[in-house]
């Protein structure tokens, strides 16, 4: 330990001074080779890093380190499946923290024993993101309370068995928080906790492959502040600027924050907007590989204070790239604790939506096995809007694509309606062509990557089906209700105003080629018959009638 470290830890009991000896001689290799993969002169950042845990632990009240050493003992508490979450804005649950205090046998009776409080520091005044647009880690809304009422609610959700849970912002601050009104002041420290730029050449390189987050009401991923004529690296809003992650400063500030809050009793901390925190050129500046050495330097500075104090990845990503959260590799077991399985989240709104658990079967069992010191938080709905998770890859792999994947996903985003998405139950993985029939008056076809066009016009070669139908050969009504069964055909008459879907599937091991044409229905009207140029008829099976 250095002299500062010491001299922090002067006045502590001697098993206390011995036990944070102990974690850094354990934790002491997870923390510097966090910082060299991030940042040169490692050896000084990391330094800086155990005085901020040693200032942190010598604060730290006896019941606290007495919670420290129960987890410790007990590494698994928070994957025992007694564990069930509770999520609620403090305002609306209990008007204040005291408030809510007041009203937990109602989550005591529903057997809850994490408590995810929503967005409870003090944000910028007017437009804040639902809370996310941080003005100071280190207080309180004051409406909601202080922080000394913070740390009574802690302290009386742990006694009844409840892990109080809140959001720390990572990626940005409030344009009001005052590291930013610094950096407007002309203070260069504080300039260079952001990303500020004196014209656009750097943020247009940028931006060639950097996705929008919010593009129809903030465009762009930077913005022009007035007050300094430079441009601002801002992801989300306008007034959220980015902070700048490669200054090891910044590291410590919010190794400081992590030590502020593990000390009001907060037991899990969701790290929110984790997957941008490092930009790379001619990437999408998500999901860096540095992103997970900056958790597990403050993951490690925490277990050095706090290790009853957990990390829960608020990274809503693709399946491909949510793993790493919880730890793969040389970061297993040292990043988050906890990260929200959104897959899940996505195919059971997907199930729902298709009748078909085909597609989540097989995504699912493709994700890797989490490691053992970490879990998920398995959940139906959040507070932020249902993101698209489903890789291509796993779709595509059960057949899944064009019009059925664009359903699915505009379903899922509130765009259409369950009926919408009807033609992605498709009865065969090989292929199926529909014969829409909408309003009774206008025919369609829809092949599976999404094409649709009217009868009236010969089809181009669509995706790897390569079909087209004339409408001169297929006459509307007779071959389209031949399909259906006489109960199904007096449904379409009772719902003429509605849209319907005939779905045809093609035999196995066949393909269609290029120039197909529809001769009408099969023999007895039993399927409907498509002639290739080489004379070569096949005959697809009609599945039945389904709302489109």
């Amino acid at each position: 330990m250095t002299p500062e470290v010491r001299d922090i830890l002067a006045g502590m009991p001697a098993h206390r001074r011995e036990t944070f000896e102990l974690r850094l001689e354990q934790w002491w290799p997870d923390l510097h080779d966090a910082v060299t993969a991030l940042y040169d002169g490692p050896d000084a950042v990391a330094a800086n890093l155990v005085a901020i845990a040693a200032q942190g632990f010598a604060e730290r009240s006896d019941d606290l380190h007495r919670l420290d050493e129960r987890r410790l003992l007990q590494p698994d508490w928070f994957q025992r499946p007694n564990m069930f979450g509770y999520a609620c804005y403090v305002d609306r649950y209990g008007t204040t923290l005291e408030g809510v205090g007041e009203r937990l046998d109602h989550l005591v009776d529903l057997g809850v024993t994490y408590l995810h409080m929503m967005p409870l520091l003090t944000p910028r005044e007017g437009d804040n993101d639902g809370g996310y647009a941080g003005k100071d880690f280190y207080s309180v809304r004051p409406d909601l309370g202080t922080n000394e009422d913070l740390r009574n609610l802690a302290t009386t959700l742990r006694a009844r068995g409840i892990s109080p849970v809140v959001d720390l912002v990572l990626n940005h601050v409030a344009r009001e928080h005052e590291w930013a009104e610094k950096a407007r002041g002309g203070d260069e420290r504080y300039r260079s906790y952001f990303h500020i730029y004196p014209d656009r050449e750097t943020p247009d390189s940028f931006e060639r492959t950097l996705p929008e987050v919010f593009p129809d009401f903030a465009p762009g991923s930077f913005t022009l502040d007035t007050e300094l004529d430079e441009w601002v690296w801002t992801t989300f809003n306008a007034w959220q600027w980015d902070l700048n992650w490669s200054n090891p400063a910044v590291l410590e500030e919010f190794a400081g924050i992590v030590m502020h809050l593990a000390n009001l009793g907060i037991e899990v901390l969701r790290l929110d907007a984790i997957a941008f925190l490092w930009k790379r050129l001619g990437t999408n500046c998500q999901n860096q590989p540095e992103v997970h050495a900056i958790t597990q330097a403050l993951r490690t500075t925490c277990r050095l204070a706090a290790p009853a104090t957990l990390f829960k990845a608020e990274a809503i990503v693709g399946p491909r790239d949510l793993m790493p959260y919880l730890g793969l590799g040389r970061h297993t077991g040292r990043v988050s604790d906890i990260a929200y399985h959104n897959s899940l989240m996505v195919h059971i709104w997907s199930m729902l939506a298709s009748g078909s658990s085909e597609l989540a079967v097989h995504a699912l069992a493709s994700l890797p096995p989490t490691p053992p010191s970490g879990t998920w938080v398995t959940y139906v709905r959040c507070h932020d809007d249902i993101g698209w998770a489903i890789d291509d890859g796993d779709a595509a792999a059960r057949g899944v694509t064009g019009a059925g994947l664009l359903g699915l996903q505009q379903w899922q985003q509130g765009k259409r309606s369950g009926a919408a998405i009807d033609h992605f139950r498709r009865p065969s993985p090989q292929l199926s062509l529909g014969l829409a029939l909408r309003g009774r008056a206008t025919a369609c076809i829809d092949i599976s990557d999404g094409v649709l066009a009217d009868l009236g016009h010969i089809l181009a070669a669509s995706g790897d089906l390569g079909a087209c139908l004339q409408e001169d050969a297929l006459p509307l009504h007779s071959a389209l209700l031949a399909g259906c069964s006489e109960q199904e055909q007096r449904r379409l008459q009772l719902q003429g105003g509605d849209d319907y879907l005939l779905l045809f599937t093609l035999p196995e091991q066949e393909s269609l080629p290029p120039g197909c044409y529809c001769l009408g229905t099969g023999e007895q009207q039993q399927g409907l018959r498509l002639a290739a140029p080489d004379g070569t008829i096949t005959t697809l099976q009609a599945s039945g009638w389904q709302h489109f």
